[in-house]
């Protein structure tokens, strides 16, 4: 991924959260490009290429998925179980970032093959440090095979 655009999907309902991880990615230009979906019915859409999205032009596949367990019309674990079912999409990295650290959500996220689980910390500066360290991990520092 050296040297092209870094594109991450943003899967998050909650708007305070979303503008939170955008501001933070852009501060630290981790992404080029970051497109913010607060269903996971949209994001689905966008990624299975259906409706408003059919054009393989204009839906590029992102180089990551932050993912929010609790969305509407959709759920999170839902959203990434057919990721993980699509042939061309699930080697995309897909990062569960959300409040809960319920045994039984960690669980199922990893039993729908999610690469990471992240619970995101309370406080400013904690957050924007983990938005760093994950996106130079994921997005520079990780190898794997071309989307």
């Amino acid at each position: 991924m050296k040297g092209e655009p870094v594109f991450v999907m943003l899967v998050e309902d909650n708007i305070d959260h979303a503008e939170l991880v955008i501001r933070t990615l852009e501060n630290h230009r981790i992404a080029n490009q970051i497109k913010h979906f607060s269903d996971g019915q949209s994001a689905l859409d966008y990624l299975l290429r259906q409706g408003e999205y059919k054009d393989p032009e204009s839906t590029p596949r992102p180089h990551m998925i932050l993912l929010d367990l609790r969305l509407p019309r959709v759920d999170g674990l839902e959203v990434l179980r057919q990721i993980k079912e699509q042939d061309e999409l699930k080697l995309i990295p897909v990062i569960i970032l959300t409040t809960s650290e319920a045994e039984r959500d960690v669980a199922r996220a990893y039993d729908n093959h999610v690469n990471s689980y992240l619970v995101k910390p309370v406080g400013f500066e904690e957050f924007s440090k983990l938005m760093n360290d994950l996106g130079f991990y994921w997005l520079g520092w990780n190898t794997h095979p071309h989307i």
